[in-house]
């Protein structure tokens, strides 16, 4: 573990400059004025401060302090005898602080009142504060959460206090990674300001937020998942510990949506004259504050009836700031039905009203409905202790897209929303978020989706082609499984990445791995598929990332390959608190998937010893434990090892209910060591899932599968003899594939050397391969680049421009092959949307094409 001094800014490990450890922010109060045509966020943001877990009795300065960094120009006498006064450290990049001031809390009347109750109550044990303002301060951090409405009123009430004008001002620094502020004389944290305000203002290439076009070429911007989390649009504490609440107003141009994680469905309020609306949001659940999110832009909601006015794109062109007459063109409402959140739609195309009486969802709360359910995390308005909450299958939720796609917006996605919302709630419990907003963002959008609280945001490349459909039926309708599984990876990951989070952000795949491994199970409960098909689907969906660890596996570096990269001293900090993200900053890591497919198959390898049923009474179990904390991998592990012994009898006791289990399902010989040596710790593939795979290349959906594959390639021209031949294998009767199986159809046919411009034309014209979803068409474009189909080279541009989440490897595709010609159309397309590009995926693909 590193020390708190100057990373070394070559590396590819993210600093967490943050000393948690001495203080730590327990709410933010964000002012921001958002401009889309500078690409700059101004504002404000207020910290509320309490001593952290080795504040002591007060602190010295140097004990654990960072080393003093290089002077700046942002104050000349950083390096004078000031040094030794406390240091507060806040995770900071790209932005350009013009200001940091204390706060005279004493001055907000309202805030009287918990100085009265402070002094007939006291404080409790511990070291008290020395003065009014930090009393009131640890006071407000304090009330109960029944009192949060309170609690935000005074938080807002505050955050607009005057500045404190006795003691001395703020003095600030700020380098590469981090804002560090101090006030002259202040040694101890007990002395240090416990409200602060950071005047700011964001920079046009800052990592954490993307400003770019929509689908409409209208401007828009938005936080889109950067390695360096939020520090380039506020200065926050970055280290996961820093669990804090916050609450946000916006101002943006009056025809925008903003949509932030916010538990309130908020509302705009216009503000008269100015040609802005300001948004409010807030939480009352504390996370880190890498979990905040935003997005601006010219949206529309998707709802059951849609106007022709409001799936009328903009003038192609139209710049935000211009002015606009819209003369009825565009609907200046975007906020129809804002009022009246979707709860299901009348063309749902998933019935989830009978999950409830499954089997399945008989034991969703066993042992978690009880009167005397207690959590274990920290204060805070919680779901799980509310018993209307355990019955609530589907949260009220809206989704949004540019007017150019909201159509398929409403066709595709929208009736997808209540069934696998209902499946999701049968199969983990209790929603840990009471709304959600869906939206479709950007195609320089470098995931297929992103998860944060109360909000996901979806890639274009989840709609499948140009499908026009009425939304009927589910199991054979084309483009509906990309779509629907990975809406179901997203909201796996309110109970795993959210409502449970990484103590350590090196172990991803406590995140990743499990929203993969859930969504299969959510995705086939939405779809109501009997047993027999859900075992088939997961089989195939098994191979296929099987097929894909292993190239990856044997395409990468080792180092990247482990997914416990800090073994031992995984979770562990500095004294400071300040802490290293191995490989973070690794722009190949971005793109890659071990953690998603490895911790998945770690999954299906621990649900194989237990049995599934099992296994996902214990899932409900550790969310009940664990909800609104972090874990580290061992936490689960742990858990799960004390929760399935070896029992005499193979019997297996789960709060008062036994389980039988057949004593050859038990943990025989499975210990912590044991999965850390062959999971966790070492690159590579672990024994059993290299045996396991064998098993899921003999199934009924891939044998089906290579006979589609023998019929290809028998129209190849290394089969038979002569033209007679060739022609007669034209009329060859394909059967009709789900998308998995064509996925699998097509990498087969990749391992071909040989294949005829007859089989390429017929390939694409039989499955319709322009209107498949993006999984597809990326095998396809993959097959047109190898076999140099130059018919086909305008699906490869399409793909490149269209399908950015997906495409980064099919640019070295393009370029290893050495044909003057696909080069030239690896180096247009990279032209045509590297401005807009994922910085990371922009990094990959210039060193593939320049």
């Amino acid at each position: 573990m590193d020390g708190d001094g100057d990373m070394d800014p070559g590396r590819d490990d993210l600093p967490l400059r943050a000393n948690t450890n001495h203080i730590l922010v327990r709410h933010y109060v964000l002012d921001l004025d958002i401009s889309l045509q500078t690409k700059v966020i101004t504002g404000t943001v207020v910290l509320f401060l309490e001593p952290g877990p080795l504040a002591g009795d007060g602190n010295e300065a140097g004990e654990g302090a960072p080393t003093p960094p290089q002077p700046s120009q942002t104050d000349d006498s950083w390096e004078d005898e000031s040094h030794r006064d406390f240091t507060l450290v806040l995770d900071c990049c790209d932005l350009t602080v013009s200001k940091v001031e204390e706060l005279d809390v004493t001055s907000v009347s309202d805030m009287q009142g918990l100085l009265k109750e402070v002094k007939g109550e006291g404080l409790g044990v511990g070291p008290q504060p020395d003065s009014q303002s930090a009393v009131l301060i640890q006071r407000l951090i304090s009330l109960p959460s029944t009192q949060w409405k309170k609690q935000h009123h005074l938080y807002f009430q505050c955050s607009h206090a005057p500045a404190s004008e006795g003691g001395g001002p703020l003095i600030f620094h700020t380098d590469r990674w981090s804002l560090q502020v101090r006030k002259r004389g202040v040694r101890t944290i007990q002395e240090f300001p416990r409200a602060l305000r950071v005047c700011y203002k964001t920079k046009p290439e800052g990592g954490s937020v993307r400003w770019t076009k929509d689908q409409d070429n209208r401007s828009c911007v938005y936080t889109a998942g950067s390695p360096i989390n939020n520090r380039a649009l506020f200065p926050c504490q970055e280290p996961p510990v820093a669990m804090s609440t916050w609450q946000a107003q916006v101002r943006a141009p009056r025809e925008c949506v903003v949509l932030l994680s916010g538990e309130n469905q908020a509302q705009p309020t216009h503000l008269h004259h100015t040609g802005l609306s300001s948004w409010d949001y807030y939480v009352t659940m504390p996370m880190p504050a890498s979990t905040f999110t935003l997005a601006v832009g010219y949206w529309r909601q998707a709802t059951a009836q849609l106007s022709t006015a409001q799936l009328t794109p903009p003038v192609q062109g139209t710049r935000a700031g211009a002015s606009h007459t819209h003369a009825g063109s565009l609907d200046l409402n975007p906020f129809t039905n804002m009022d009246h959140p979707i709860i299901t739609s009348p063309q749902s195309t998933l019935v989830y009203s009978g999950l409830k009486d499954e089997k399945h969802s008989e034991s969703v709360c066993l042992g978690l409905g009880d009167d005397n359910f207690t959590c274990c995390h920290t204060d805070y308005p919680c779901p799980f202790t509310d018993p209307s909450a355990w019955s609530q299958e589907v949260v009220p939720h809206r989704m949004f897209a540019p007017p150019s796609l909201l159509q398929k917006a409403q066709v595709q996605v929208l009736p997808l929303l209540p069934g696998c919302l209902a499946a999701a709630h049968a199969t983990l419990g209790v929603h840990p978020f009471p709304r959600l907003d869906i939206l479709i963002v950007p195609a320089s959008f470098s995931s297929l989706g992103m998860a944060s609280p109360h909000i996901i945001f979806l890639s274009q490349s989840v709609l499948c082609g140009d499908r026009e459909g009425d939304g009927e039926g589910v199991g054979g309708e084309r483009g509906l499984s990309l779509c629907g599984s990975r809406l179901c990876h997203e909201l796996s990951h309110s109970w795993f990445g959210l409502a449970i989070g990484a103590r350590d952000w090196t172990e991803e795949w406590i995140s990743e791995g499990f929203a993969t491994y859930l969504e299969d199970i959510i995705w086939a409960r939405a779809q109501q598929l009997s047993s027999k098909e859900t075992e088939e689907q997961s089989q195939l969906k098994a191979l296929l990332r099987w097929r894909r660890l292993s190239d990856e596996l044997q395409n990468s570096e080792e180092q990247l390959q482990i997914l416990r990269p800090n073994m031992e001293s995984t979770g562990q900090v500095s004294e400071s608190g300040s802490s290293l993200v191995k490989h973070a900053l690794n722009p190949e890591k971005t793109f890659m998937q071990v953690h998603y497919l490895k911790g998945y198959f770690l999954l299906r390898f621990l649900a194989s010893k237990v049995g599934l049923e099992y296994f996902l009474h214990f899932f409900r179990l550790f969310i009940k434990k664990y909800h609104g904390q972090l874990i580290l991998s061992q936490d689960f592990l742990q858990m799960l090892l004390e929760t399935f012994p070896d029992m005499e009898r193979g019997q297996i006791k789960i709060r008062h209910l036994y389980l039988k289990v057949l004593p050859e399902t038990l943990r025989q010989g499975l210990t912590l060591e044991a999965i850390y040596a062959d999971w966790l710790d070492r690159p590579g593939v672990p024994k059993w899932l290299c045996e396991g795979s064998v098993v899921w290349t003999q199934t009924r959906l891939v044998e089906d599968v290579k006979a589609e594959v023998a019929k290809w390639i028998g129209l190849s021209p290394s089969v038979g003899k002569g033209r007679k031949r060739k022609k007669a294998g034209l009329n060859v009767n394909f059967k009709e594939v789900m998308p998995e199986q064509l996925v699998l159809l097509l990498e087969i046919l990749l391992e071909e050397e040989e294949l005829s411009v007859t089989s390429l034309h017929t390939i694409k014209r039989t499955y319709d391969l322009p209107k498949q979803d993006a999984e597809v068409r990326h095998r396809w474009c993959e097959l047109v680049v190898k076999h140099k189909y130059a018919q086909a080279y305008g699906d490869v541009e399409h793909f490149l421009i269209h399908d950015q989440a997906m495409g980064v490897y099919l640019y070295g595709e393009l370029m290893i092959q050495e044909d003057s010609r696909q080069q030239a159309l690896a180096r247009r397309c990279f032209s045509l949307v590297q401005n807009e590009m994922d910085q990371s995926a922009r990094r990959v693909v210039e060193e593939m094409v320049l």
